[in-house]
């Protein structure tokens, strides 16, 4: 049978091997943990930079889809009515009323019409027709503004999100490289410690007494 010490060694130097192995095995799923939280922060950091470059575009964006909502009498009757005296009551379709129905007087006062009925029917038409074409080219520019930054917004967004993605990527490949490396100098230093129990074995076995069996 084995001498106790030579037990001991053997058994110590296993027991020292196993710990080895099992506090690297730690150790490695600690770093892909770690590597793993960092991508998931990364990609967190990358969505709230993505909501600060979208924050100017929504809150231009949200109030010309109400002024379009409001035109189109989807906000209710009084929106529609504030709207539509926000342009009627503005300097532009002032100016534009005056010069207007100004050239279409001095065009009749040249032609001896001022008392006829044309003049009338025109200058009764002018305006009304005037504040329909400036609020269907103001839906317009409210359209316009609002689907350049929709899709300026989307862009950027989007490229966010393949950053963060990326980031992430390289950070659970860097994690799983450390734990590669940690693991395989755990195996080295248990081989090592596996040495003189395995020497041990062999000079043991070389010189067994054939009487005993062993």
């Amino acid at each position: 049978m084995p001498d106790p010490i030579t037990a001991l060694v053997v058994g110590g130097s296993q027991l020292i091997g196993s710990s080895m192995q099992a506090k690297a095995a730690g150790s490695a799923a600690e770093t892909q943990g770690a590597a793993a939280q960092a991508g998931i922060d990364e990609q967190r950091r990358q969505f709230d930079a993505m909501q600060a470059l979208l924050k100017p575009y929504t809150e231009a964006g949200v109030p010309a889809l109400e002024a379009q909502q409001a035109f189109l009498g989807l906000r209710g009757p009084e929106a529609e009515r504030a709207a539509i005296a926000r342009i009627s009551g503005g300097e532009t379709f002032q100016a534009l009323a005056g010069q207007g129905e100004e050239a279409l007087l001095q065009r009749a006062s040249a032609t001896g019409g001022l008392r006829g009925g044309n003049i009338q029917g025109a200058l009764a038409q002018f305006r009304p027709q005037l504040l329909s074409s400036l609020i269907e080219q103001q839906y317009g520019r409210l359209g316009g503004m609002t689907q350049l930054g929709q899709r300026s917004a989307a862009g950027v967004g989007e490229a966010g999100m393949t950053t963060g993605t990326n980031v992430s990527n390289l950070l659970a490949s860097q994690g799983a490289a450390t734990a590669g490396g940690i693991l395989g100098e755990a195996k080295a230093y248990g081989q090592l410690f596996n040495l003189p129990a395995q020497f041990i074995g062999a000079q043991y076995g070389a010189g067994r007494t054939p009487g005993f069996g062993f």
